[in-house]
């Protein structure tokens, strides 16, 4: 069964996180009715991890195992006209070489949070920022996230059903800064 590796962005907003839910629109969901809208088969879309309710993704990676060994490019064009009008695009796909698996051949993740740190609430970056009134130090915030980098016992942010082997994680990079009135 051919493998298919594809980076995808989304807008979080209307999903209840990246997996899969039985009455409750996911991202995964949403990729796995395109595939099924595009070749009539129900399969399980793998992801390199998951997100939260209302988080987005400037690039996610996925990956697809279909039974006909279509051409990528085909398979992203496919996806993306099944998954209008949900705000998920497929940006890029290619052939999965050997084992490669999205989840198990990570290598890392990043991830960006945006403090929107003024008096008046978000209009145009609604639902992508978080609205904090009360002045913030970026530099205070910086000096404190340093704790965190490097090798640690992560076990308190663990979910219950967690399946990673260990919560130790290593955080190579924590910075915070200011650019005008977003901390991020």
């Amino acid at each position: 069964m051919p493998r298919s590796r594809h980076l995808v962005k989304y807008d979080g907003r209307p999903f209840h996180g990246l997996q899969a839910q039985a009455d409750l629109p996911s991202v995964q969901g949403s990729l796995e009715r395109a595939v099924k809208a595009f070749c009539g088969e129900e399969l399980r879309v793998g992801a390199a991890g998951g997100t939260d309710t209302g988080v987005h993704a400037t690039g996610q990676v996925v990956h697809v195992d279909l039974v006909k060994d279509w051409p990528a490019e085909t398979v992203r064009n496919a996806l993306n006209f099944h998954l209008v009008p949900d705000p998920v695009a497929v940006l890029s796909a290619e052939v999965a070489e050997g084992d490669w698996h999205s989840r198990f051949s990570a290598k890392e993740r990043r991830y960006r949070y945006r403090i929107l740190n003024r008096a008046a609430p978000p209009a145009i970056e609604q639902g992508r920022v978080w609205h904090v009134k009360k002045p913030l130090s970026a530099e205070a915030m910086h000096a404190a996230a340093q704790v965190l980098v490097g090798h640690h016992d992560f076990t308190t942010f663990r979910d219950l059903n967690c399946q990673a082997k260990s919560p130790m994680k290593t955080l190579d990079v924590a910075a915070v800064r200011r650019e005008g009135e977003e901390v991020i």
